[in-house]
C-alpha cells in the first residue's frame, strides 16, 4: 500500500518534472525573443554552458549572459522548439535532476537563414524557489545554411559557425554509432 508520504513524494516529482518542462521551453521561447534577463533568470548561479566543438562555453550565470549577448548580436528572428524532454531524478537529492532535450531551431546568423537540429544534455537544481539549469551542454546533427540543407547529413562537417565547417558533434561520435560501423559498416 502506497503512504501518504509517498504519494507526496510522488507528487512533489510530477510538480518538479513539469516546472523543468517549462524550464526548457522558456529558453526556446527565450532565445527567440533575444530576452537576455530572462535567459540569464534560468540558470544557477555557478551555472555552465558548452558544447563539444567548444564554440558556446561559458561558466557561471554572468559569464552565460555574456555569451547569449555576443550570439544574439548576430542573429535576426529565429525559432526554437523542443520535441522530447527526458527528466531524471537525483535520488540522493531531490533538488537536483538531470535531463536529455531534443530539439530544433531556425535562425538567421548574420543574416543567413540556418537550420539546425540539437540536444541538450542538461543537470538541473532547485534554487531560490526555482528549477534552473545548473549545466547545459548542447551538441549539434547538423546547423546549416537553409541553402545546404540538402547536402547537410551527407557531410561530417555539418555546423556552420562564423563561416567556418565543424564537425557535427553527434551521432558519429557516439559509442553505439561507432560498434555499428565497426560490427556492420557504412
Amino acid at each position: 500500500m502506497v503512504t501518504l508520504e509517498q504519494l507526496a513524494a510522488r507528487v512533489a516529482q510530477l510538480e518538479a518534472r513539469n516546472a523543468i518542462t517549462e524550464l526548457v521551453s522558456s529558453y526556446a521561447i527565450a532565445c527567440d525573443e533575444h530576452d537576455i534577463a530572462r535567459i540569464g533568470s534560468l540558470f544557477t548561479t555557478d551555472a555552465s554552458f558548452d558544447s563539444p566543438s567548444g564554440f558556446m562555453r561559458a561558466k557561471g550565470r554572468s559569464a552565460i549572459v555574456d555569451m547569449f549577448v555576443a550570439i544574439l548580436k548576430t542573429r535576426g528572428p529565429g525559432y526554437h522548439w523542443t520535441h522530447d524532454n527526458f527528466v531524471r531524478f537525483d535520488d540522493k537529492n531531490a533538488d537536483c535532476a538531470s535531463g536529455l532535450v531534443l530539439s530544433h531551431a531556425e535562425t538567421t546568423p548574420n543574416g543567413v537563414v540556418s537550420l539546425a537540429a540539437m540536444k541538450y544534455d542538461d543537470t538541473y537544481r532547485y534554487e531560490d524557489g526555482a528549477w534552473r539549469f545548473a549545466s547545459r551542454t548542447i551538441s549539434f546533427l547538423y546547423y546549416v545554411p537553409a541553402t545546404a540543407y540538402t547536402d547537410g547529413l551527407s557531410n561530417a562537417e555539418r555546423v556552420h559557425v562564423g563561416g567556418r565547417k565543424l564537425r557535427a558533434d553527434y551521432p558519429e561520435s557516439l559509442a553505439a554509432w561507432q560498434t555499428f560501423e565497426r560490427e556492420h559498416g557504412a
